[in-house]
């Protein structure tokens, strides 16, 4: 994807794919995600100077599709959009090749 994008860096990467999710109507569907990802960063890396608004845009999500706000909730949305948005980003970005 960053070859086919010219996005050199995986957490520019993720963030549209974050927000490319949140933008769907529906929530991501609970599946489980497996955790053997070559990709591994900190929260502050993947939201760089702007963390405080990605972290307040998954909050408002979980507000709307009625969930709470705890800790192991935001964790595991976070990575069902995380997940779901780098599949949809997949597709736009190599379309029936992916």
């Amino acid at each position: 994807m960053k070859t086919r994008t010219g996005i050199g860096q995986w957490n520019i990467l993720c963030r549209w794919a974050f927000c490319l999710s949140l933008a769907e109507v529906t929530p991501p569907t609970p599946v489980e995600i497996p955790a053997d990802s070559n990709v591994e960063m900190s929260w502050l890396v993947f939201g760089g100077e702007h963390h405080a608004l990605y972290s307040a845009l998954l909050k408002t999500r979980c507000v709307r599709d009625g969930l709470d706000t705890g800790d192991e909730t935001l964790f595991r949305q976070f990575r069902l959009h995380l997940h779901r948005g780098i599949g949809d980003l997949a597709q736009l970005t190599f379309g029936s090749d992916a």
